[in-house]
């Protein structure tokens, strides 16, 4: 049984219980014991462990976590500190120097923000080495879709930053009259120019917050 360590144990006690859940479960077994799989399957749950439920102020969705050595930790976009950072990664902080001010910090290690309440989530939480994509199917998008379901269902209001389709497709599981929506395209070198760039999420995210009564997030890593 997982168990998480905060209020998302409740939160999410029947959706661990659920078939689609052992069918994951069954299939991680293999895929750890026959290919090389990140994050570890220690941290496959990071994003619940470090913003519990009633923590959380902002969402950030990615797809699947990086699949080289040394990347994924469990919070999306994130990666190890000491690790050269993926061109996303990059391009995030470019956003955030051109929006804050912020230099961009010398780790991509992005705990400090799960910490203040951003949900670092990741629409599939697990990636074989080398091969994007490869769990997409295992299970992981029902799973992830009613955790975004279950954020919405919170009275307190949230920032959902959504980047690139992937992420925009979830915004039908997301109570607008509820919560705030901030959207633009990827960060990704394929796609940043296509309206990434100039979008000014970590503003907006803190404009938002402030409006109601929450405390805006402190975007800056390098302290």
């Amino acid at each position: 049984m997982v168990n998480i360590g905060n209020d998302w144990d409740e939160v999410l006690k029947d959706l661990f219980e659920s078939e689609n859940y052992k069918k994951i479960r069954d299939f991680l077994k293999e895929e750890y014991s026959r290919h090389t799989v990140y994050p570890s399957m220690y941290d496959i749950f990071n994003a619940f462990k470090m913003t519990p439920y009633k923590s959380i102020k902002a969402v950030i969705l990615g797809q699947d976590p990086y699949h080289e050595p040394g990347q994924a930790h469990g919070l999306c976009f994130s990666v190890l500190s000491g690790t050269k950072l993926p061109p996303s990664l990059v391009n995030i902080y470019k956003e955030l120097q051109a929006d804050l001010g912020i230099p961009p910090a010398e780790s991509g290690d992005l705990t400090k923000w799960a910490k203040q309440g951003v949900l670092l989530l990741n629409t599939t939480l697990t990636v074989r080495r080398g091969a994007a994509n490869s769990h997409a199917k295992c299970g992981w998008t029902d799973f992830t879709d009613e955790v975004i379901r279950r954020v919405s269902a919170r009275s307190e209001p949230v920032v959902f930053i959504l980047w690139g389709g992937n992420a925009r497709a979830k915004k039908p599981l997301i109570d607008t009259s509820r919560h705030f929506i901030v959207e633009s395209a990827h960060p990704s070198p394929l796609s940043c120019y296509n309206g990434f760039f100039g979008s000014r999420p970590f503003s907006k995210t803190n404009k938002y917050l402030k409006s109601v009564g929450e405390e805006p997030i402190d975007w800056n890593l390098s302290d």
